[in-house]
């Protein structure tokens, strides 16, 4: 009688890329500063060069790569773009996980209120603050 066992399971590259993906936007702390002022609502560029105190090309390039990420949104208004989240109460969410990931494992860190509990417009145009 042949002993049946399981294949193990095979890793998918293509969603282990994509994960990495997504991990990798959320391991650069200034990726992650970008996020938190995002979290409190619409930023444009300039806004959060002044912010940050960081040069112009350095946040939009991590705005590209947020956004490349599915982060991030753009609104052109004008001459200018407005930067938002685009699933704000997912990466609040994800960001409590991790809270709670780093306390069961003996670190306790707590990123900005903002994050947390980010500024959600409502679906009638008003905002919740």
């Amino acid at each position: 009688m042949a002993i049946h066992t399981p294949s193990p399971a095979l890793l998918d590259a293509g969603a282990t890329a994509i994960y990495a993906h997504l991990f990798q936007a959320l391991a650069d702390p200034t990726r992650l500063a970008v996020l938190q002022h995002l979290a409190s609502g619409e930023h444009r560029v300039r806004d959060l060069v002044d912010h940050m105190g960081l040069a112009q090309s350095t946040v939009s390039k991590h705005l590209a790569f947020l956004s490349e990420c599915g982060l991030v949104r753009v609104r052109p208004e004008g001459r200018a773009s407005w930067y938002s989240l685009t699933e704000t109460e997912r990466l609040a969410e994800m960001v409590g996980a991790a809270e709670r990931l780093l306390e069961a494992t003996g670190t306790r860190a707590v990123l900005c209120s903002h994050l947390r509990a980010p500024h959600i417009p409502s679906a009638a145009g008003t905002e919740n603050g």
